[in-house]
C-alpha cells in the first residue's frame, strides 16, 4: 500500500487520547504525543514480575508486564524515569539497573501508541506495590519456567492476556 496523500484530521479529542481520521483510515493516538514504558522485571532467581489489574475497555482484569506513562504528569519525564517510578507504584519493587531493550507498537493498525521496552534487574522489595490510589492492582512473582502455566491459569478464570507478555510466552509457544 502506498502512502496516504490525505491530510489527518482530529474527529475527537479527549484529556488522554484523541480520535484521528486519514481518508478511509480511523485510528487512536494518545493526546499531547504521550507514550508509555513496559517493564521487564528480571530478579536473581529468574523470576519475573507481573501484574494484574482492571482495564475498563476489556471490562474485566488484565495480566500485563508493569507499565505506566511518561510525561502524563511529571514534566521533563524520559522512559527510564517512568520506569523506575512505575516498578515501585506497582509492585514495590526498585531496581538497581534499567535497560532500553528499544521502542515497539503493540497495535500499529488501531493506535499510534508506542512503548519503551525497560530491562529492571537488581530488584529489591521496599514495598508492596499495588499501584496509586484506585488502581487495586495484583503483583506476581513467578519463576520464568512457569509462566506459560501461570499465564494458561489466569486466562481460564477469565482474566485477559496483553500481547507484550508474548515476550514470556515464545518458546513455549513456537515449541522451543
Amino acid at each position: 500500500m502506498s502512502i496516504p496523500e490525505e491530510p489527518v484530521e482530529t474527529v475527537w479529542q479527549g484529556k488522554w487520547i484523541v480520535a484521528k481520521r486519514q481518508g478511509k483510515w480511523e485510528f487512536v493516538a494518545r493526546a499531547r504525543g504521550i507514550e508509555a514504558a513496559v517493564i521487564l522485571a528480571v530478579d536473581e532467581d529468574d523470576h519475573v514480575l507481573l501484574v494484574e489489574q482492571y482495564r475498563v475497555p476489556l471490562g474485566r482484569r488484565c495480566l500485563e508486564l508493569p507499565a505506566g506513562l511518561i510525561g502524563d504528569s511529571h514534566d521533563g519525564d524520559t522512559a527510564m524515569d517512568a520506569a523506575r517510578r512505575e516498578l515501585e507504584e506497582e509492585t514495590g519493587y526498585r531496581c538497581e539497573h534499567a535497560e532500553d531493550l528499544g521502542f515497539f507498537h503493540a497495535s500499529p493498525g488501531l493506535v499510534t501508541e508506542g512503548f519503551t521496552l525497560v530491562r529492571a534487574t537488581g530488584l529489591t522489595r521496599v514495598g508492596d506495590g499495588g499501584g496509586i490510589e484506585g488502581e487495586d492492582i495484583l503483583v506476581y512473582r513467578i519463576a520464568r519456567r512457569d509462566v506459560p502455566d501461570f499465564v494458561a491459569a489466569r486466562r481460564a478464570e477469565g482474566v485477559a492476556v496483553d500481547v507484550k507478555l508474548l515476550l514470556l510466552l515464545a518458546q513455549s509457544l513456537l515449541g522451543g
